[in-house]
């Protein structure tokens, strides 16, 4: 009832943020900068994050609005999970898993892009040990140039609960195929550092944690899409991606923290997934 609540007051708290960029304004300059607004939903054959496998077996659905303004922002994401599994458990969880609310700025400088924002997780559901999961606050810092490949990083800081930081590496390049069709590949690789073995712990071989904590490189993803632009406003975007762990420490606690499988040593550390993406954009 408690995570209920919170996704409620966060989604209305957002919706009213939103409705400050569009209340309207007497231009002064006939270039003024106007509001700009994107609204997104995927249907992906399964949700993994960070490296982190939380769907089993079913299609989650992905609804996104973001609304800016000269340089700030705000995103409200969501997950629903057509049929939710519980670690541990024979019952079925409720179906909307979670809800995402970030506030963020940035700033292109030219041969750099900087930005920082905070991000709120409203968690439902039970983790690897069938116990409720705990809501999540972050804060982060990133920067990239505006070069070949794009190369960007961004650092995260837990700062509520899961007391650990996240260190995220991506690059990207964008093919044009024609005026309407583009094809975007995408690569990252990550490191982990956890400052609590109780919140965070490292895994042994055998996928279960001890009282060490978590500190090595962690994730890696690839990811291929196909951006299609329908109309002026609308955009059709298939993808693909593979997730697989950079180090043994990280399969070790890929696996631990997954869902399929009996026992954690038997459950997957590398996932393929794909899915479609329809967004409106203005």
């Amino acid at each position: 009832m408690k995570t209920f609540l919170t996704v409620r007051g966060f989604f209305v708290i957002s919706l009213l943020m939103s409705s400050l960029f569009l209340l309207p304004a007497a231009p002064l300059y006939a270039e003024e900068e106007k509001p700009t607004g994107d609204f997104s939903l995927s249907a992906l054959s399964r949700y993994v994050w960070r490296g982190q496998e939380l769907s089993r077996d079913s299609i989650v659905v992905q609804p996104s609005m973001t609304i800016g303004y000269k340089g700030f922002s705000v995103n409200v994401w969501g997950n629903l999970d057509t049929d939710p599994y519980v670690a541990n458990s024979d019952d079925d969880s409720t179906n909307w898993t979670e809800t995402d609310v970030t506030l963020s700025y940035s700033k292109n400088l030219g041969l750099f892009n900087l930005g920082g924002g905070y991000i709120y997780y409203a968690l439902a559901g039970s983790n690897e040990n069938g116990t409720d999961v705990h809501d999540s606050q972050e804060i982060y810092v990133s920067a990239g140039l505006n070069t070949l490949l794009s190369p960007t990083l961004t650092v995260y800081k837990e700062i509520s609960y899961y007391h650990q930081w996240y260190f995220l590496l991506g690059i990207s390049h964008t093919i044009e195929l024609n005026n309407r069709v583009s094809l975007k590949l995408a690569a990252s690789a990550s490191y982990l550092h956890s400052e609590d073995e109780e919140t965070y712990p490292e895994y042994n071989g055998d996928a279960e944690p001890t009282r060490g904590k978590f500190s090595n490189l962690h994730d890696g993803t690839l990811t291929a899409s196909l951006p299609v632009k329908a109309t002026e406003y609308v955009m059709v975007t298939p993808m693909i991606s593979y997730v697989f762990p950079l180090s043994g420490d990280a399969e070790d606690e890929m696996k631990g923290r997954g869902i399929r499988g009996e026992k954690p040593s038997d459950r997957d550390s590398s996932f393929l997934y794909g899915g479609v993406t329809l967004s409106f954009t203005f």
